[in-house]
C-alpha cells in the first residue's frame, strides 16, 4: 500500500476513535471512486483495512463481493463501484476496505483509495441537487458540502444499505447466513454467533 494511503488510513482512525460522538458528528471520511471523492460520517467507521482475500457467497447481488473474516467475525463485503452502477475496475494496492457499522450489522464497503477526514459544519451543507433524471450513486447523496471553493459529495449510507432494488441489508443478512455454513469461510464458534447476531439484527430492521 502506497504511503500516503498508510497516513490516510492512520489520521482517519486516529480520529475516529479519540473523539465521542457529539464531536464527530460534523465529521467525514472521504474516499475516492474513480473521478469522484464522496464523505461519509466518521460515525459510521469502525475501521479501515487493506484488502484481504474476499470469500465469495453464491447466488449474491453482483455488488455484494463476498464476505472477509476479520478477527473472527464474519463481515460482508460491498462494492461501492458496482453499488453505484459504476464500471467495475480492478483491486490494487490502493484499494481499502472501510468497515462501517450500520444499526448493529458491520458492513465492509470497498473503495478505489481513501483520501482524508475532514469537518463540515451543518451550515455548510446544501441539500443535493433535483435532476430530472437520477443516476443511481445520485440517489444516495446525503448533501453537498462546501469546503472553501470546492463542493464534497456526502452519502446517505444508510441509504446505500437500504434503497435500490431490493434491500441491500437483506442480501448482506443472506450473505453472512450462508457463509456461516460454507466451509470455505474460515470462522471459529465466535465467529459463528456474532454472523447468527448480525443477520438477526438486519432482518429486525
Amino acid at each position: 500500500m502506497p504511503e500516503e494511503t498508510k497516513n490516510a488510513l492512520g489520521d482517519a482512525m486516529n480520529l475516529a476513535d479519540d473523539e465521542d460522538e457529539d464531536t464527530q458528528a460534523h465529521k467525514y471520511l472521504f474516499f475516492r471512486i474513480g473521478k469522484e471523492s464522496y464523505g461519509i460520517g466518521i460515525r459510521h467507521v469502525i475501521e479501515i483495512i487493506e484488502l484481504q482475500t474476499i470469500s465469495e457467497v453464491p447466488e449474491m447481488p453482483v455488488y455484494v463481493k463476498g464476505v472477509i473474516n476479520l478477527r473472527g467475525k464474519v463481515i460482508p463485503v460491498v462494492d461501492l463501484r458496482l453499488r453505484f452502477a459504476m464500471p467495475e475496475r480492478a483491486y490494487d494496492d490502493r484499494t481499502c476496505i472501510v468497515v462501517t457499522e450500520i444499526d448493529t450489522s458491520l458492513v465492509g464497503l470497498v473503495v478505489d483509495t481513501v483520501e482524508e477526514v475532514m469537518e463540515i459544519p451543518d451550515e455548510r451543507i446544501e441539500p443535493p441537487p433535483r435532476f430530472r433524471s437520477v443516476a443511481a450513486k445520485d440517489r444516495y447523496i446525503l448533501g453537498m458540502g462546501k469546503v472553501g471553493d470546492s463542493v464534497k459529495i456526502l452519502i446517505d449510507v444508510e441509504k446505500v444499505m437500504r434503497d435500490g432494488d431490493g434491500s441491500a441489508m437483506g442480501d448482506i443478512a443472506d450473505a453472512q447466513s450462508r457463509a456461516a455454513g460454507e466451509p470455505g469461510v474460515a470462522v471459529g464458534a465466535a465467529g459463528v454467533a456474532g454472523v447468527a447476531g448480525a443477520a438477526a439484527g438486519a432482518g429486525t430492521a
